[in-house]
């Protein structure tokens, strides 16, 4: 009896299951990094990746610098709400940033929004975030800009190295949200031509301190 299409191709699977096959390339190391170190420091690394794909980055040699640059920037941009959620940030810039800093949930008022993060992923310029900060999910999308806090010791040079991290602090009970970001909201959907910010913000800055996280 001749079999159908469907029927062939499930008896090629059960075959297929049922047989073991050699692994070709065992005395591959799968713990090794795939990609070579870099010549030059993460920060460095980093800051050119980021600014590839349309990120500013801004460096603060220590968080005075950090305050100094977010009002330059805040005046320069006329910013009226900083949308920010997290404690921490709150008690670091409060009474020491002019632009006023917004802890409502108004999102549509929000001129930008200012998150933590878990990692920076020198690699591929991208920024790891998880929804276990109290910034949660909306924060990082919803206002046109958003801006991103990072020190130091959370650079990193590859993907594997942020999710390190990541399990190192919340070891057994991970985040339900890890996300990836690399440059602003983009789309070229329609006639092939780039937008920026079609599904999130459409300007995306690292403001950068070299310092370690305290």
């Amino acid at each position: 009896m001749q079999l159908k299409g469907k029927e062939k191709v499930l008896k090629n699977i059960r075959h297929a299951l049922m047989s073991a096959t050699e692994q070709p390339f065992s005395n591959v190391d799968t713990a090794q990094p795939v990609f070579a170190p870099p010549d030059e420091s993460l920060d460095i690394v980093f800051a050119h990746e980021f600014s590839a794909i349309n990120g500013q980055f801004v460096y603060c040699e220590d968080e005075k610098e950090l305050i100094a640059n977010l009002n330059q920037l805040a005046e320069q941009r006329k910013w009226k709400n900083i949308f920010v959620w997290e404690y921490a940030i709150i008690q670091k810039l409060q009474e020491r940033v002019q632009a006023p800093l917004n802890i409502g949930r108004n999102l549509e008022k929000a001129d930008a929004g200012l998150t933590s993060c878990e990692a920076l992923i020198a690699r591929t310029g991208s920024i790891l975030i998880t929804s276990r900060t109290e910034s949660g999910r909306a924060l990082s999308i919803f206002p046109p800009v958003h801006l991103v806090l990072a020190y130091a010791n959370q650079l990193v040079y590859d993907l594997r190295d942020a999710y390190q991290l990541v399990m190192n602090r919340y070891g057994h009970q991970p985040p339900s949200m890890i996300s990836i970001i690399t440059g602003p909201s983009r789309t070229a959907d329609i006639e092939k031509t780039l937008v920026l910010g079609a599904h999130g913000p459409k300007e995306l800055w690292v403001l950068f301190v070299d310092q370690p996280k305290g």
